[in-house]
């Protein structure tokens, strides 16, 4: 159980607080409700971008990490389709740097041609080593667009080519900046055994003098429509083994379809006691390796099998076998052993978070960016509330293979 206290500054940001007694450490994250789908579709990979750009120092601090280190601090920062996010962990008594540093580079961020260059440089080499240069690294580009026809998740986070980094002027960065970079599209949130005023005082404090400026305009997302035919593409490359990848549309973040599917994948592929191994890379032998997982956007995600093919098996027989195991829930929904079993490991984790001041930080602005906070100490009887028979209704009606996106590697020399 999380508890926590919320206070809102007159400029909009929204400030929440855990207050945790059994750490001597504050955790103080700032989540920024941009993400790569709020990019352009021609200036891709720039909330990415800035994830680089703001630990490139401000007028007044212009090296973000040296007052860090001299608290005994860590920073680091993730960006993902939805928001980007920048965290700080000090001892307690030196939240207040962690303050300062995230309020002084909110609105006054250093972006100079020089620095802008190099950063470029930086995220067009992570592009290329992560990506282009290898192995299956062009499958989440390719698979995406698959899946994605209207929605902006139909791009990676590192963006559509390298080129719209290469291309990114002085002018596209800074109006990206000033259109999200503001405390009314902040959420700050701080654990730690800090009470809840203190740490209202302090953000006060650093923050409201940073202007108050509206938050952007409302976005749209477009509902991707369903998909109503099989949707299939061969890559053909110097990989390791073939490949199958097989995905499917799924619920937004919010919906219960969400918490089916998570389920559901977890008891497909949640470690090697689970389905997919046992069955078909254990004693069947189709697969030297195997998972299935759900990428989790805020919007509609994906549902994903994909297994790496031995030697010896055809593309089609792989298919088949991992249809096969979707076609088994249904024909013989799961037994309550296994199914408490898969929902005992969900409760044990969001445990076991729950212990981490920096989880519990990080959590409290995830869950207000979403809207409900109901959900911060919720989804454990959500888990414990879905049934064998919802799974093998949710399979039956949505993960067919004329609902499905293919795409398959072969190896060659």
């Amino acid at each position: 159980m999380i508890d926590y206290k919320e206070h809102i500054l007159a400029n909009g940001l929204r400030v929440l607080v855990n207050e945790d007694t059994t750490s001597a450490m504050a955790a103080v994250n700032l989540l920024y409700e941009v993400g790569s789908r709020d990019e352009e579709p021609h200036r891709t990979g720039f909330a990415h971008l800035f994830e680089h750009l703001m630990f490139r120092g401000t007028c007044g601090v212009p090296d973000f990490d040296e007052p860090v280190q001299e608290v005994c601090g860590e920073n680091n920062a993730f960006t993902s389709a939805d928001y980007t996010n920048y965290y700080i962990t000090t001892p307690k008594d030196n939240f207040r740097t962690a303050l300062w540093l995230e309020a002084d580079r909110m609105r006054g961020l250093d972006i100079t041609p020089e620095k802008l260059r190099v950063e470029k440089s930086v995220v067009v080499e992570e592009f290329n080593q992560r990506f282009l240069n290898r192995p299956y690294g062009e499958q989440w580009h390719t698979l995406r667009a698959m899946v994605y026809k209207e929605s902006p998740y139909r791009w990676p986070v590192i963006g559509l080519t390298p080129d719209h980094i290469r291309d990114a002027s002085m002018e596209d960065v800074k109006a990206f900046y000033d259109r999200f970079y503001l405390p009314s599209n902040a959420i700050l949130s701080v654990s730690a055994a800090l009470s809840a005023e203190e740490v209202f005082e302090a953000a006060e404090h650093f923050f409201s003098e940073v202007p108050t400026l509206p938050a952007p305009a409302t976005r749209s997302y477009p509902t991707e429509s369903p998909i109503t035919a099989p949707r299939r593409h061969t890559i053909e490359a110097a990989v390791p083994a073939d490949q199958i990848t097989i995905a499917f549309l799924m619920g937004d973040r919010g919906s219960r379809e969400y918490y089916i599917c998570d389920l559901l994948t977890d008891l497909l592929a949640g470690g090697e006691s689970a389905r997919i191994y046992q069955h078909l890379v254990r004693r069947r032998q189709i697969f030297s390796a195997a998972n299935a997982y759900i990428t989790g956007e805020r919007g509609q995600g994906m549902l994903i099998l994909t297994g790496q093919i031995n030697p010896g098996v055809s593309v089609e027989e792989a298919e088949d076998a991992l249809y096969g195991e979707l076609e088994l829930l249904v024909r013989e929904p799961v037994g309550d052993y296994e199914l408490t079993k898969v929902q005992n490991k969900f409760e044990a984790n969001i445990t076991f978070g729950e212990l981490n001041v920096m989880n519990k930080a990080m959590n409290l602005g995830y869950y207000r960016m979403l809207g409900d906070m109901t959900l911060l100490n919720g989804e454990t009887a959500i888990y414990r509330s879905i049934t064998a028979e919802e799974i093998a209704e949710f399979i039956r009606h949505n993960l067919g293979r004329n609902q499905s996106a293919t795409l398959i590697y072969r190896s060659k020399p």
